[in-house]
């Protein structure tokens, strides 16, 4: 008897972190992620970006998906001093801007017809961050299908000898 019910047990948290890992993956593989360690991100703002951006055109994305923990350094080549935020650009020049904390936010910038850039910072999905968020459900799922197995499949009384 005791046998049978570990045995249910066990095959119930197996299937059920099994069913919780293709769901996982499945959802992960159809949505934007980004599941990279922080780094430093480059953003080159090209010769005549001011001229284009005179004129209505973007020269650059509207938006730049990031890490949390990310440092984003903005290379000025054009022969316009630029803004990004917080950022104050001389031609020829660098700046940078650390990344820390989750959020989306549109920051005002120079170098777009709209003078609005967004900066969407996410946390990084890394290995680790995925099997436990695997585990996490699929062991409460396991439980749940080791409880319905005995509605369904009730355990067998054992016979007295």
């Amino acid at each position: 008897m005791r046998k049978s019910i570990f045995v249910r047990v066990a095959l119930s948290m197996v299937l059920g972190v099994l069913i919780a890992g293709v769901i996982s993956e499945a959802s992960f593989l159809l949505q934007d992620n980004v599941s990279r360690p922080p780094q430093e991100v480059v953003l080159v703002i090209p010769n005549g970006a001011a001229a284009q951006t005179a004129l209505g055109q973007s020269v650059l994305a509207q938006e730049l998906v990031l890490v949390a923990g990310d440092t984003l350094v903005v290379r000025n080549e054009d022969v316009t001093a630029h803004t990004l935020g917080p950022l104050y650009i001389p031609p020829g020049a660098s700046a940078s801007l650390a990344l820390d904390q989750p959020e989306n936010v549109m920051v005002t910038c120079s170098f777009q017809p709209q003078q609005t850039f967004g900066l969407d910072v996410r946390e990084s999905l890394t290995l680790d961050t995925r099997i436990q968020g695997i585990l996490l459900a699929g062991v409460p799922m396991g439980v749940l299908l080791a409880l319905y197995s005995v509605v369904i499949w009730p355990l067998k009384k054992a016979q007295p000898a």
